[in-house]
Parts: C-alpha cells; structure tokens; sequence
C-alpha cells in the first residue's frame, strides 16, 4: 500500500518529494489545496472516506502518516 500511496501522491503534486521529509505540513510544504488533492485521489483510489471533522494536519505529514491514515479509513 505504501508504494501505491507514493505513486498516487508524486503523479498528483509531482513536486513534492513525499520520501524526504515527515514533517510536509510543518514545514509548509503541503497546504490546504495540495491535502483536498490528496484526498481526493485517494479516496478514488482506496474507496475511503475522509471525515473533514476528524482529519489532522498530521495525517499528511509524511509518507507514512497518510498510509497510517488509509489504513485507519479502510477499518
């Protein structure tokens, strides 16, 4: 799943280098946009449903905090 998740994310903002860092919305590198163009890809992707109540900053920080979070979704 990660491997897939990485692929979604480096052809959706293929600027971002997703393996470099873990700190993405931290360090500004991720904003509110680029998080809804992610979730939008992976939920067509994963069949997940993100509750925009719930949903932290810290599920997008890293590579692994966004597997963490489908995961999470998927149940």
């Amino acid at each position: 799943m990660r491997e897939r998740i990485l692929e979604i994310a480096k052809k959706a903002l293929p600027q971002i280098d997703f393996e470099g860092s873990d700190s993405l919305v931290d360090d500004g590198v991720l904003d509110s946009l680029s998080i809804v163009t992610l979730i939008s890809e992976l939920t067509m992707e994963f069949g997940v449903t993100f509750d925009l109540e719930e949903l932290m900053p810290e599920d997008f920080n890293s590579l692994d905090s966004m597997v963490e979070t489908v995961q999470r979704l998927q149940g």
